[in-house]
């Protein structure tokens, strides 16, 4: 069989650009399919950030047909990782300051539905052989609502093309705009309706997405369930049922090459299950980078997250006086809600230097914070997978997670049987309250008090394996399983060759290639 071409069509990818989970998803998955000799290309937006990360060598080409768009272009390099990136380039969407989706105080962009309809059509464009490139995917993935209408675009269109996967990574965002952003999107009225983009009188291009494309998949197999009933569903559980088996769950990999004790080279010492003599390290340079008051009796619980309800950083707020009462520090490195941002804010002034609150999100940071904790809270009201409390493993810093979605998943609960067995890396608890997050910390700090068996329990976290390899033949079997289709199609479709008239091309570094 010939090398398998995967256009993974995104809104973030790491270190492009990067929100959240989502941008580690993308590089780490779109790096093993790569190592599996898979041909990837990632298209993103063209943000500041991606435009600086990009690697060389660079094209740039025009990409004609956008006119109610301006002027677009398509820049062609490499990630850091060596995975092909195509980033869509039209300033007056992109060249903002702020993340993907939001501007610098928070607020959603309110041209978000034309930014990522620019996405999709120029996803469209590449799909069907008709953009600047002469390289065609014989499948399209697509990762959640951003890239959902594609799904529709595919379908709907009159020519032969690859089949596509829609990746939910988290159905509470369901990407609602007004119907007007049709046109743009190039899809016709029709679409609207109970089985299409509509919901509730908007459009909604997640809905798109799940309604359209080939195959869907979660991002764990439990989160496959849940969000088949109404609540974790968002209003969607009917048309996620309809789906039937075209629904499946594949529980997220990690990267090791950048989420490793041993050979992370932004934190302050290595170590691993063999030797944890550097953690001790790890935790001296986080009492000094965050401020921490160094205390050797007490465990610090480190909180890394977006601040908001599905996170139950609204409970940390009431549990952390708790919390350092029983006999806990707290760092929380995060952004989102602002209220809940003043009063974690309020709560560090408080509490001084036992509770240490870094608004917004550094990588840097994230990386020490969890090589020098000993303990993560990582309660959510639902969760698709999560990264973090993976990572945290890894470093042998034991998550405290709700029993929920992929956190259940990935987290083995410190009852008595598991102690007694030796294989317990973290606590999980049930009622995603206040109650539940401190009957679970109580029962952390008890464990912490017996050096021997918390330090057990360390080796055993960092000895687990949640690398891409699982995941990555799971989708390459997915992907095998729709071939046929997609190799049939890809025979007949036209294609615009490299170096067409009408395309302007530039090689080398991206200032040459902006000028």
């Amino acid at each position: 069989m010939s090398r398998r071409r995967v256009l993974m069509v995104a809104s973030e990818a790491y270190p492009l650009a990067k929100a959240g989970g989502l941008a580690d998803y993308v590089s780490g998955l779109a790096k093993a399919l790569f190592r599996e000799g898979c041909d990837v290309k990632i298209l993103l937006p063209a943000y500041p950030s991606a435009l600086a990360a990009i690697k060389g060598p660079i094209s740039r080409f025009r990409v004609d047909g956008l006119d109610e768009f301006g002027a677009v272009s398509l820049i062609a390099g490499r990630t850091p990782g060596d995975v092909g990136a195509w980033l869509v380039d039209c300033p007056s969407l992109y060249a903002r300051d702020g993340d993907p989706y939001q501007d610098a105080d928070g607020k959603d962009w309110p041209d978000n539905a034309r930014r990522f309809a620019l996405l999709n059509r120029v996803g469209a464009l590449l799909a069907t052989g008709n953009g600047p490139l002469s390289w065609r995917p014989d499948l399209v993935h697509l990762n959640d609502w951003p890239t959902g209408p594609l799904a529709a675009m595919l379908k709907l269109a009159n020519a032969p093309v690859p089949r596509t996967v829609f990746v939910i990574h988290n159905m509470a965002f369901l990407g609602l705009c007004a119907a007007d952003v049709l046109p743009l999107l190039g899809l016709p009225g029709e679409v609207l309706g109970e089985s299409g983009l509509e919901f509730y009188g908007h459009v909604s291009f997640l809905k798109a997405g799940l309604s359209y494309a080939d195959r869907v998949v979660t991002v764990s197999e439990s989160y496959a369930q849940e969000i088949l009933a109404p609540e974790f569903g968002c209003g969607l559980d009917g048309a996620l049922r309809a789906r039937g088996d075209r629904i499946i769950g594949i529980r997220n990999g990690v990267d090791y090459d950048e989420w490793d004790s041993r050979v992370d080279n932004r934190i302050a010492a290595g170590y691993g299950a063999h030797d944890l003599a550097g953690k001790a390290l790890c935790r001296a340079e986080l009492e000094q980078h965050f401020g921490l008051r160094p205390r050797r009796d007490v465990p610090i619980f480190a909180y890394i997250s977006r601040l908001t309800h599905q996170k139950m950083a609204d409970v940390l707020v009431a549990a952390a006086p708790e919390i350092v009462r029983q006999g806990a520090q707290l760092a929380i490195l995060g952004r989102g809600d602002r209220d809940i941002e003043r009063a974690l804010c309020e709560l560090s002034r408080q509490f001084d230097d036992e509770v240490i609150v870094r608004p917004g999100y550094d990588e840097s940071a994230a990386h020490r914070l969890l090589a020098g904790a000993d303990a993560l809270l990582a309660p959510a009201r639902f969760e698709p997978c999560g990264l973090i409390q993976i990572y945290a493993l890894r470093y042998g810093t034991l998550p405290i997670v709700s029993r929920v979605g992929g956190l259940k998943e990935t987290v083995v609960d410190a009852d008595p049987e598991t102690l007694a067995a030796g294989t317990a890396t973290g606590f999980m608890f049930d009622d995603r309250c206040l109650a539940g997050l401190l009957g679970a910390v109580e029962r952390a700090l008890a464990v912490y008090r017996d050096r021997k068996r918390w330090r057990a329990m360390m080796r055993n976290a960092i000895g687990r394996d949640f690398s891409w390899q699982r995941a990555v033949t799971r989708y390459l079997e997915l992907y095998d399983d729709m071939a046929p289709v997609a190799a049939e199609r890809r025979v007949s479709a036209p294609v615009t060759k490299v170096g067409d008239d009408a395309n302007v091309v530039y090689l080398g570094n991206l200032a040459a290639a902006s000028d």
